[in-house]
């Protein structure tokens, strides 16, 4: 007995052993968590970090205890001051979502309930299902269709385009590999499409061969009669064409695809339709642009992402197929220590077969809380709202001499340089650089570049609810700025 009660003393948790000191602690994060989101339009976008804070994350693996105020106080100090910024409303680099705080205390609130969402009878499975359906809803998908939640864009499009694989293999994939697919199987996207999908290609053992990248026309959109042309030569050339892949935005401009002419195109040749929805699909909520994804509904498989147009905090992306068989055919193994019962915890649906994560986060309440909270039809509208802020810093570039758009603005991603007479591509491209680096080290604005059919410009990207069109004005103002400050000094 004696030894018993002195192995109970030497037991120990990660509990904390003053809850009281906690809590007040924990008051004074949530206390911290509401000023960083309410004054952040006061700081810079973005900071270089300095050499002191650099160093502080070289320290060593820490072997003592200490205290846990200390530790917050480390965490304020070094990352809370030097974030991405990709939540200030002048942050345009990458297409991101802009987060929000109640979406913010739904992942706190996941992380204390624990729960694992590979499936189980309990009510954040019956959640994550639940926030599926809602999506489902707002893209036009029927409810027998199927979808799950995963980390983002890249995930979800691996899971449709394995579906896709798999439908139209020919073969029984899972058991014999692709190997023993009898022709090469192709799928179609325009020369926009993201670069995951190359990874995804890869990832499935087809190979950076399978995918054929179609031409795009003046809109950088898929061009549909190259399409056609392609893939009849691919069947001639002994291919199998299996997936047309349309995009509802392109990460580079925002370009949408005839979705419309791709569906019944993909119809036609008996392949399947998948649609990288990533950046647009969720335009079908907006009021006044659902229409520019009109066709989105006749996909068999939607890759679409809550943390850019639901502004949900990362990660949150979702994959939807239309027949729910096959997807659950492309990922479902069931061991004898997963089986389903009549009863109890293992009697609820196994989510994990509809993907690769055994082990799921509660990624559902973050986007339940929002929605439940604003309501689809205000997600919708914040969606116009950015769609006629890229409109409105169009015409401000097309206003100004020292400035030029470099493709049309379809949506919210808007493309433009600053002009520089007399100078060559190469050199243009040094100046927009620097422009660029310029606006990001004062912290006013967080800009990305890319090149498009060999014209290098800066990217702004507008997926923020907190960007006011006064933002917009400044950026212009400064960016005409910094423009004659590199020019006087010479420095191209």
């Amino acid at each position: 007995m004696d030894s018993l009660r002195e192995l109970m003393a030497t037991e120990e948790t990660l509990d904390p052993a003053d809850w009281a000191d906690v809590q007040a602690l924990s008051h004074r994060i949530v206390d911290d968590a509401i000023g960083h989101l309410r004054d952040v339009r006061e700081r810079p976008v973005w900071r270089e970090m300095p050499a002191e804070v650099r160093a502080f994350f070289s320290a060593p693996l820490p072997h003592e205890p200490s205290l846990i105020a200390d530790v917050y106080g480390e965490v304020a100090r070094n990352v809370m001051a030097y974030p991405m910024g990709n939540i200030h409303p002048r942050f345009w680099s990458w297409y991101m979502g802009s987060s929000n705080f109640t979406g913010a205390l739904g992942d706190f609130l996941a992380a204390i309930q624990g729960s694992n969402l590979g499936g189980g009878n309990h009510a954040a499975g019956l959640m994550d299902s639940q926030v599926v359906d809602w999506l489902k809803e707002m893209v036009g998908f029927p409810a027998s269709a199927s979808g799950t939640l995963v980390s983002g864009g890249s995930m979800a499009n691996i899971i449709g385009l394995t579906v896709a694989r798999n439908a139209k293999a020919g073969v029984d994939v899972r058991e014999s590999g692709v190997g023993a697919i009898p022709k090469p199987l192709r799928f179609y996207a325009s020369d926009q499409v993201h670069s995951c999908h190359r990874k995804a290609m890869e990832v499935l053992g087809l190979g950076n061969r399978a995918p054929r990248r179609i031409p795009t026309d003046a809109a950088l959109r898929i061009d549909v009669d190259a399409l056609k042309r392609a893939i009849a030569e691919d069947r001639e050339a002994g291919f199998k064409p299996a997936c047309v892949i349309g995009t509802a935005g392109t990460v580079n401009t925002g370009a949408l695809d005839d979705l419309r002419s791709l569906a019944a195109l993909a119809a036609e040749e008996d392949m399947w339709f998948h649609v990288d929805g990533c950046i647009g699909a969720l335009i079908a909520i907006a009021p006044q642009n659902a229409s520019l994804v009109a066709g989105i509904e006749q996909a068999h498989s939607i890759a679409l992402d809550p943390h850019k147009w639901l502004h949900v905090p990362f990660e949150a992306g979702c994959a939807l197929v239309r027949d729910a068989s096959a997807h659950r055919n492309a990922f479902a193994v069931t061991p004898e220590y997963l089986e389903s019962t009549p009863r109890g915890l293992a009697s609820g649906q196994w989510l994990h077969d509809f993907g690769l994560q055994t082990s799921r986060g509660f990624r559902a309440l973050k986007i339940w809380m929002a929605l439940k909270e604003h309501g689809v039809e205000k997600f919708g509208r914040l969606i116009d709202q950015n769609i006629a802020q890229a409109r409105y810093l169009a015409s401000l570039i097309e206003a100004e001499p020292a400035l030029e758009l470099t493709v049309p603005t379809t949506i919210n991603i808007v493309c433009f340089r600053h002009r520089v007479e007399g100078a060559s591509e190469e050199q243009l491209k040094a100046f927009n650089t620097e422009l660029m680096l310029r606006l990001q080290e004062e912290g006013i604005a967080a800009l990305s570049d890319t090149t498009i059919h060999g014209r290098h410009c800066l990217r702004v990207a507008i997926t923020n609810h907190r960007t006011r069109r006064d933002d917009l004005d400044l950026l212009v103002r400064e960016t005409l700025r910094i423009g004659r400050e590199v020019e006087v000094a010479g420095l191209i």
